[in-house]
């Protein structure tokens, strides 16, 4: 048997373990967690498929959008919509009974997927024909003309009606399910265990089949579209109806990804659909690794979490911004491809000091270990350096 196959099955078994490891903790977390806690946990669990939608076109098909909270809210107001409208419907009796509230929320959340998909149908169409920043320009554009739409009420002025409420959006509550005499609020802010569970079904369900995706063959042509879109094209593949594909489905599971969190704030307004809600999932991206699939993840727990953390201190949350740059300064200094890389820069780290450990002991691991922080000391003043360097060409070329 190979070195290099037995490595590939340690780590697959290891990468199984981790898997186990982190099921359990999630299906564990909310009997161990407060209220709060498991709010925060079910929010960050939209966010990792939220930036999960988005790395798809972005790390796997290299276009990069500053639009995609469109999505979000426009699934959010078609939740919201549809609890206001059709919840009392569903709720008389003898049609669902005591699950009315969970008819009406699975039946929002397909409604939120399919205006999501409809939406990036048509916005895709459009935005693939630009590339590089033309395209991350039009798809904030985009987000900005719904913002206003929504901001305004477009829609409702013409119809002669109130649709989204203006700035003030369109505050809703799911109910109480009463399921064979076991009675609870399908989204409780004091004890939300069962939302919780029913996120974290979706959201396993949803990233199962973006993980599917990326390893199909459309998924291979992305990540080939990515690399050189020209070598791509010449080979035969339709580089433009592709991205357009990729766009559709990024949109869907990211309306997905709104019709699960509009429901844990109750509310749904314009801000879900400005540009900085935007940079949210692009942030997460690029901490957690655009390059791995399980990147946007790791960095949605770290943004999450990071901002809670700094919540905690009223120093760093009036400079929160000033925190979130030094992680970021950090990641791109000292990581490569984001914690993602980090994580498997440590492993191998680990591999090898075992190895000195076995040869020279503690000293052995030790030696290593200076050996390792002078090289990254060294990787980092040559980085500033170049990067000084470039800047000074620059200006020099534009004076």
């Amino acid at each position: 048997m190979s070195y290099g196959f037995t490595q590939r099955l340690r780590n697959r078994r290891s990468m199984a373990g981790v898997a186990v490891v982190a099921a359990v903790a999630l299906v564990v977390a909310p009997f161990v967690l407060g209220g709060f806690q498991t709010n925060l946990l079910a929010e960050t669990l939209c966010f990792v498929l939220f930036a999960t939608a988005f790395n798809l076109l972005y790390g796997y098909t290299g276009l990069l959008s500053f639009g995609h909270a469109m999505f979000v809210a426009a699934a959010g107001y078609a939740v919201a919509i549809t609890v206001g409208q059709i919840s009392p419907m569903l709720g008389v009796p003898g049609i669902f009974g005591g699950a009315a509230p969970l008819a009406t929320w699975f039946l929002a959340l397909i409604i939120g997927v399919l205006v999501a998909t409809v939406l990036a149908v048509f916005i895709g169409f459009l935005s693939v024909r630009l590339e590089e920043i033309y395209f991350a320009i039009i798809t904030l554009s985009f987000s900005m003309a719904i913002y206003v739409i929504v901001l305004q009420d477009t829609i409702g002025s013409i119809l002669g009606q109130n649709i989204t409420n203006g700035s003030d959006g369109l505050t809703f509550v799911m109910g109480s399910v009463d399921l064979f005499g076991w009675q609870f609020r399908l989204v409780d802010i004091v004890n939300p265990v069962a939302y919780y569970f029913l996120t974290l079904i979706v959201v396993t369900v949803a990233m199962y089949a973006l993980w599917r995706i990326v390893r199909s063959p459309f998924g291979m042509i992305c990540l080939a579209i990515r690399e050189n879109p020209e070598r791509a094209e010449s080979l035969g593949v339709d580089v433009r109806y592709h991205r357009w594909i990729a766009f559709i489905i990024s949109g869907a599971f990211s309306g997905l990804a709104g019709a699960l969190l509009i429901p844990l704030f109750t509310n749904v307004n314009p801000q879900y659909a400005y540009w900085t809600f935007s940079a949210q999932p692009v942030l997460m991206t690029v901490i957690g690794g655009p390059y791995a699939f399980l990147g946007p993840t790791l960095g949605a727990f770290t943004y999450e979490y990071l901002r809670w953390f700094i919540s905690q201190f009223p120093a760093l949350e009036a400079n929160w911004q000033f925190s979130l740059g030094i992680l970021l300064l950090v990641v791109v200094l000292f990581f490569n491809n984001g914690v993602a890389g980090g994580v498997n820069r440590f492993r191998a780290w680990f591999g090898v000091a075992g190895d000195r450990y076995e040869a020279d002991g503690v000293g052995g691991v030790t030696a290593f270990t200076k050996e390792t922080l002078v090289k990254y000391v060294a990787l980092a003043r040559k980085g500033l350096k170049d990067r000084v360097q470039s800047l000074k060409r620059r200006v020099g070329a534009g004076s």
